[in-house]
């Protein structure tokens, strides 16, 4: 094209100003690329840094969750979980593939969303099924409260025996600082999310336990649609909306009884 423009063998080829004009235009639009490009690539730094500091936790979280429906079930009665391989601190029988999966993708949009397998559990070797349903249910979120309570102690014996003003400089420090940190809001999400009254939740199985018979079965029937409606609230923003406050109040309050604030 430049040859036509100089030889003038094209009246119709642009003039040099147009052509300037062209490559101001490709060097802007280049420059654009490059500067997303490396926008998306801190983006997905920042993500992947987020997931490492919140995995440990959230499969601690996790594990200790089921592990303790599973003792709760053994100590009431039922060996069933303890048959299958399921009263252990072993993450794998524990694991769901796609649930884990999914925690993984969802972690990387700054809200994580993921499952775990179920425990099994055969009400017909409680004594009390309704009693024994209910403490087996609470198991899984009362152990989430308590390893938060473990971590902002952690947090804090941190904070005092390596204090900040020294440490602050040292990128492992500030990762295990974050990592204790998001151990604490971790589980107390866990712990309210499992509490919600929404069965297959821990939260709705406690419920039934209260109901009258009658009322219970048509309460257990809605667990066929509980995690299509645990994805409308998700999608909706609604569980965010119920979720942040409790779990905002229960890690301020923990924060001020332990001197974190």
């Amino acid at each position: 094209m430049l040859f036509q423009i100089i030889a003038g063998l094209d009246a119709s080829a642009p003039s040099f100003a147009s052509v300037r004009i062209a490559c101001r235009m490709e060097i802007w639009y280049l420059d654009a690329m490059l500067n997303t490009l490396l926008n998306t690539f801190q983006d997905l730094s920042g993500a992947i840094c987020t997931v490492a500091i919140a995995v440990v936790p959230a499969i601690l979280g996790i594990i200790l969750h089921e592990a303790a429906h599973s003792y709760a079930a053994f100590r009431r009665g039922d060996p069933t979980a303890a048959m299958m391989g399921r009263l252990t601190l072993n993450p794998l029988p524990h694991i769901d593939p796609i649930g884990i999966l999914v925690f993984a993708l969802t972690s990387l949009t700054g809200f994580a969303f993921g499952w775990a397998r179920p425990v099994p559990v055969n009400p017909l070797y409680f004594r009390n099924p309704a009693r024994d349903m209910m403490l087996v249910a609470l198991a899984g979120p009362m152990i989430n409260m308590a390893l938060a309570l473990v971590f902002g102690v952690l947090l804090r014996l941190a904070f005092q025996f390596f204090p900040l003003a020294l440490w602050q400089h040292s990128g492992v420090y500030i990762f295990v600082l974050s990592s204790l940190q998001a151990g604490v809001v971790i589980n107390f999400g866990l712990a309210w999310l499992n509490l919600l009254p929404v069965p297959p939740l821990d939260g709705g199985k406690a419920l039934a336990c209260f109901l009258p018979d009658q009322t219970r079965w048509r309460f257990i029937q809605f667990e066929r649609y509980g995690f299509v409606i645990l994805l409308l609230l998700l999608f909706t923003g609604l569980l965010g909306d119920m979720l942040s406050p409790l779990v905002r109040g229960s890690v301020r309050g923990l924060f001020s009884i332990l001197g974190l604030q």
